[in-house]
């Protein structure tokens, strides 16, 4: 199998069932946020220390699951021979998981009433990123929603994956030994 196809020559790219479609489709847009959120939670994972190493295998887990959204999003609804791999069953059992990691993480977590600062140790500030790389990949994918019908499973494990992952950040902080920075709410502290 050869690497290139030449097809993006021409700004084209082959969806599943060979359907061809403009790079700049929203359907590339979603599932390519997916693979970019993908890519970049592999960076946070090579990147963990002692205090996080706990979060690789949980990383991993979510990469693989990624996969798996980023392929039911490249397939049309209308594709006869492909089925949705992302099924209600696994969505569920995974989007269960999710939910049950992000309470263990605010458990460990001091209570918190406000806004805070996205960073702190790097890999809180990677998850962090990671945060709003899934939040942009929602976006999209409301977006393709908007315009055709898609696996819905993938929306609702999106939805939560951000909310994991502030959960993780906050959570890789103390395990640092690092206090998140509360927004300070219109209180310039440089003034003129």
């Amino acid at each position: 199998m050869k690497i290139y196809t030449r097809h993006g020559d021409k700004g084209k790219t082959q969806i599943i069932g060979s359907t061809m479609v403009d790079k700049d489709d929203t359907r590339v847009e979603a599932y390519g946020t997916v693979d970019e959120l993908n890519s970049w939670i592999g960076y946070t994972a090579a990147n963990l220390n002692q205090a996080t190493a706990n979060l690789q295998s949980e990383l991993e887990e979510i990469q693989q699951l990624l996969f798996d959204v980023g392929r039911d999003l490249a397939t049309p609804a209308t594709d006869q021979k492909h089925d949705y791999v992302f099924t209600t069953a696994i969505a569920d059992q995974q989007t269960k998981w999710l939910e049950d990691r992000i309470d263990a993480y605010v458990a460990a977590t001091p209570t918190i009433n406000r806004f805070i600062l996205p960073g702190g140790s790097p890999q809180a500030a990677a998850l962090h990123v990671a945060r709003t790389i899934t939040r942009r990949a929602e976006r999209c994918i409301v977006a393709l929603q908007g315009q055709a019908a898609i696996n819905p499973n993938t929306l609702v494990f999106i939805n939560r994956l951000s909310d994991y992952f502030f959960a993780a950040a906050r959570y890789a902080n103390v395990q640092n030994g690092e206090t998140d920075i509360f927004y300070r709410n219109g209180n310039p502290v440089f003034k003129n």
